[in-house]
C-alpha cells in the first residue's frame, strides 16, 4: 500500500492519529521537501514518529518516482506532504503511477493553507481562484496572476495568493554546465509579493488602464499559519509592502466584497485601524 499522508501546517504533532498509525507501520517513509515547509526540522519529525525519513526532493518525485514506489506492492510505503496531499500542490502523478503498477493507495487528509486561511475571518466560500505569485527576475516578470486576482475581485471574491518557494534550485550557469550546485533556499515574503503587485499596478496605469486593485485595496498578510508564532496583519496593499511578519512561510489575501462580519474580524488584525475607515476602495455587502 502507498499512503499519502498530510502533516498539517505546524509541527510534528499536527499529523492525525490515523496518519501517525500509518507512518509507524510503513517500511519506508518519504518526506516531500520542496513545495512547503513545517516549523520544525526532519529530526523532530523522526523523533515523534519513531521512523527514519527519506527526503524526497522535486527531482526524486518527478524523475525517480518508480524508485519511490519500489516494493510498495509488497510492503507499506508512506509519502508525507506538508498540509494536505491534495491541497495547494496535488500529487496526482504519484497516484496515477501507483495505479498503473497495480499498487493500492490511501490518502490521509489534514489541514492545509487552502482552508486554514479562514483564521483571518474571511469566509472560505467567498474565495475565488487561488493564484501563485512567483519571484520575478531581471528578464522574467509575468503578470498573469494579477489578471486572475482582478477577475476574482470583479466577481466580489477574495484571492488567496500562494507565495513562491525556491528550494534546491540551480543557477542558469550551473544548470547549463550540468553542475549539481544549488542556490540557497528562498521563500517569498508578503512584502515582496505586495511590491510586485504594486509594480504591476503602476505598469497598468502607464498603459492607460484603471486597475481593479489599487494601493488602497484591503489585503491580509499571513505567516506561519497553524504554528505557535502565527502572525496575521490586515491593511492596504501599500501597508503590506512594509509590514513585518517574520520567518516563512507567508501567504497574501487580496480581498473582494466583504460581509460586515468579515470586516469586523479583519479589524482585529489591522496594521492601522484608519486604513479601514478611510479606505475608499473598501467593499461591503
Amino acid at each position: 500500500m502507498l499512503y499519502l499522508v498530510g502533516l498539517g501546517l505546524g509541527d510534528a504533532q499536527d499529523i492525525t492519529v490515523k496518519g501517525l498509525e500509518a507512518v509507524r507501520r510503513c517500511r519506508r517513509v518519504y518526506l516531500e521537501a520542496y513545495t512547503s515547509v513545517l516549523t520544525v526540522g526532519k529530526e523532530a519529525l523522526e523523533e515523534f514518529y519513531g521512523k527514519e525519513l527519506i527526503l524526497a526532493d522535486r527531482e526524486m518525485v518527478e524523475q525517480e518516482a518508480d524508485s519511490l514506489l519500489k516494493e510498495a506492492d509488497v510492503c507499506d510505503v508512506a509519502f508525507l506532504v506538508v498540509g494536505d496531499p491534495f491541497g495547494a500542490t496535488t500529487h496526482s502523478d504519484l497516484v496515477l503511477r501507483a495505479v498503473k503498477l497495480g499498487i493500492p493507495y490511501k490518502v490521509i487528509h489534514n489541514a492545509s493553507i487552502m482552508n486554514a486561511v479562514g483564521c483571518c475571518g474571511l469566509q472560505l466560500y467567498n474565495f475565488g481562484e487561488t493564484v501563485s505569485i512567483v519571484f520575478w527576475t531581471d528578464t522574467w516578470k509575468p503578470e498573469s496572476f494579477f489578471d486572475k486576482i482582478e477577475k476574482n475581485r470583479q466577481n466580489g471574491m477574495h484571492t488567496l495568493c500562494l507565495l513562491d518557494i525556491k528550494v534546491k534550485e540551480q543557477s542558469l550557469e550551473n544548470l547549463m554546465k550540468g553542475r549539481k550546485i544549488y542556490e540557497p533556499p528562498r521563500y517569498m515574503s508578503v512584502n515582496q509579493a505586495a511590491e510586485q503587485l504594486l509594480a504591476i499596478i503602476q505598469n497598468r496605469r502607464l498603459q492607460g488602464e484603471k486597475p481593479e486593485i489599487t494601493e488602497n485595496t484591503i489585503c491580509v498578510g499571513l505567516a506561519r499559519v497553524g504554528a505557535l508564532d502565527e502572525k496575521i496583519a490586515s491593511g492596504t496593499l501599500q501597508q503590506m509592502s512594509t509590514v513585518e511578519l517574520g520567518a516563512p512561510l507567508h501567504s497574501l489575501i487580496v480581498t473582494g466584497t466583504m460581509h460586515p462580519l468579515e470586516l469586523e474580524m479583519l479589524k482585529l488584525f489591522s496594521v492601522d485601524s484608519s486604513s479601514f475607515e478611510n479606505n475608499a476602495c473598501q467593499r461591503t455587502t
